[in-house]
């Protein structure tokens, strides 16, 4: 009988899908053929009077012109946001800075489609995950931090928190709209003024939000966001009437920001690189897990700091991981961000795809086993099929080095003690994942993994009440929840 029943045991075989075409219409979305400088509650030209192209990384086209700011236009940003701080801001009762902030969250939700459409247009992320991710996020971040403003003394007791002054804020291409509420929200819910520069490559939903930030009332000054390269960036961390730099990058630049401003009395938080460990143990919900692999490395193109890059697999559950984790891959699609069916979108340029080209080459050239999606990319566009890598040891650049593309490091291991020690052996320490049905467990590790932020059984879920930040060379401090106002107060 079990053998008859064995037998007749239905196979699955997954392929991938040709779902009909379903784009996302452009036509909610307004993207200007060239844009300023926000300063002072204005658009102006740069006193640079130099501009940059933005582009589409689906389709390698033109989307906008856009202003370099000099060191000039720094001071300048910098100078409208000391005033406002003086003279408005930081004398508003708190009550009254909170309606502002809460607005702005207002706006947001009511332009979140033209948001959602520019951040896949300018990012490559796909239309689902700017959608419903990324947009609702941002608005969160902003109604949670208004309701915390009039409400400060509450947050830190028996204290006399003040606001910093001035802070320079400075955002990576990974996250664009959602990396500015992070760092926007909590300076303005604890009385600080803001000078923004978004990453050249994704500068277009930032510039959308000066216009909501305009549309707002909000007071001239307390809001400049100014657009550039690494250039710009240095003009801000080394302004001598900044205050406070908050910067999310790379931890080469992390480095540099240090050293910039070492010996002055800048405060500074850092959320830099990661090289996060996802851990399946044996007694896992198997199916949950790889779906929370596909959730952590692929749905996202890599493009995240807390990407779950490298997995750690009990060995006893290894081949059947393994079988269900290439299934799963299989049916993955790639290609136009804006088509409702992508899950996995474009690279955002091509210098990073050439990054992680690379890596892909070193890790082939390591003698390690690779596995490819056998998907067939757009002839246009920044385009990368998601990649694992098999037989990896711990010395292996790739399992050690950040790629920030759709590439996975696999390793196996035996017991709690020797997976603890294989996820700590890096320099990174942002995030980690456990998977596991036995709470023991995952609380033995949370308190043994050098990681910031911790998830189980789950991959990649954020709450604006929940602080995020890393350890080691994935940089100090915290965004997000109480703890985020903290960085932006003198207590």
């Amino acid at each position: 009988m079990a053998k008859a029943a064995k037998n007749n045991t239905l196979k699955l075989k997954f392929d991938t899908i040709n779902y009909a075409p379903a784009p996302e219409s452009k036509s909610s979305a307004t993207i200007d053929a060239q844009y300023d400088l926000f300063i002072n509650g204005k658009f102006e030209k740069p006193l640079s009077k130099k501009y940059f192209d933005t582009i589409n990384p689906a389709t390698e086209e033109k989307l906008s012109s856009v202003a370099e700011a000099n060191a000039a236009d720094v001071d300048k940003a910098a100078k409208a946001a000391r005033t406002a701080y003086d003279k408005v801001w930081s004398k508003m009762p708190a009550k009254e800075r909170a309606k502002y902030i809460y607005r702005i969250a207002r706006m947001i939700q009511e332009r979140a489609r033209e948001f959602a459409v520019i951040e896949t247009l300018d990012g490559g992320k796909p239309i689902r995950e700017s959608r419903d991710i990324d947009v609702p996020l941002v608005a969160n971040h902003f109604f949670y931090y208004a309701g915390w403003a009039d409400k400060l003394a509450y947050a830190f007791p028996n204290r006399n928190p003040k606001p910093l002054g001035v802070a320079g804020q400075i955002i990576p291409w990974n996250f664009p709209l959602l990396m500015a509420a992070w760092k926007i929200a909590p300076a303005l819910a604890t009385g600080n003024t803001v000078v923004l520069k978004p990453a050249e490559t994704t500068p277009l939903t930032a510039l959308k939000l000066a216009e909501i930030i305009q549309e707002s009332d909000l007071p001239p000054g307390v809001v400049n966001i100014i657009t550039g390269a690494g250039a710009t960036g240095a003009a801000i961390v080394n302004h001598p009437d900044i205050n406070k730099i908050a910067f999310t990058g790379s931890t080469d630049v992390g480095k540099i920001i240090q050293r910039a401003v070492a010996g002055t009395d800048k405060k500074v938080t850092l959320e830099l690189g990661g090289k996060a460990a996802n851990i399946i143990f044996e007694d896992a919900p198997i199916d949950q897990a790889v779906e929370g692999i596909i959730n952590g490395i692929y749905f996202n193109q890599g493009h995240v700091c807390c990407a779950g890059s490298r997995l750690f697999v009990q060995e006893s559950i290894y081949k059947e991981v393994m079988r269900k984790l290439k299934d799963r891959i299989a049916t993955l699609i790639v290609g136009d961000p804006m088509d409702k069916n992508t899950d996995v979108g474009a690279i955002n340029s091509k210098q990073q795809l050439e990054t992680i080209h690379k890596y892909i080459t070193i890790g082939k050239k390591e003698g390690l086993e690779i596995f490819e999606s056998s998907c067939t990319l757009p002839k246009k566009g920044f385009f990368c099929k998601p990649t694992l890598f098999t037989n990896v040891a711990q010395s292996s650049r790739i399992a050690q080095e950040e790629i920030f593309g759709p590439v996975l490091a696999i390793q196996t291991f035996r017991t709690d003690d020797e997976v603890i020690e294989k996820a700590n052996n890096t320099p990174y320490g942002l995030s980690a994942g456990v998977w596991t049905d036995k709470g023991s467990k995952i609380f033995n590790l949370t308190t043994k993994l050098r990681a910031g932020v911790i998830w189980a059984n789950t991959y990649n879920k954020f709450d604006p009440t929940s602080p995020f930040g890393g350890y080691k060379e994935s940089g100090f401090g915290r965004e997000g929840g109480l703890q985020g106002l903290g960085t932006y107060l003198n207590v």
